[in-house]
């Protein structure tokens, strides 16, 4: 499942390499409820703009880049991410919980 989710593991995925994916496997298959506004079809661009974003470590110059985005809607993506999940970008737990939902809803 993991290795399907992540093709940089590989067509057969080795449990020492998967990381935090090791984690996020044995997490229900339900997920968090206040990552699954994100999982609508109405907000793939806004889950992948999360998900590019705590990719990048919060950084906002590189995850605009990545995108090809400007920085200001980057700014607006990331307010509406707030405002859908109830949850704060300036806090670590929430990022983390953000992050985390956000990968293991692709397993």
């Amino acid at each position: 499942r993991t290795a399907v989710a992540q093709p940089r593991l590989g067509p057969v995925a080795q449990w020492p390499a998967m990381g935090p994916y090791r984690l996020l496997t044995a997490l229900p298959p339900t997920p968090d409820p206040a990552v699954s506004p994100l999982l609508t079809p109405a907000h793939t661009e806004l889950a992948h703009t999360a998900e590019v974003y705590l990719d990048c470590a919060g950084q906002a110059g590189r995850t605009a880049a990545a995108l090809g985005i400007h920085r200001q809607t980057l700014y607006y993506r990331l307010s509406r991410i707030e405002h859908l999940t109830g949850l704060d970008l300036t806090s670590g737990e929430d990022r983390l919980l953000l992050h985390m939902g956000l990968k293991a809803a692709r397993l």
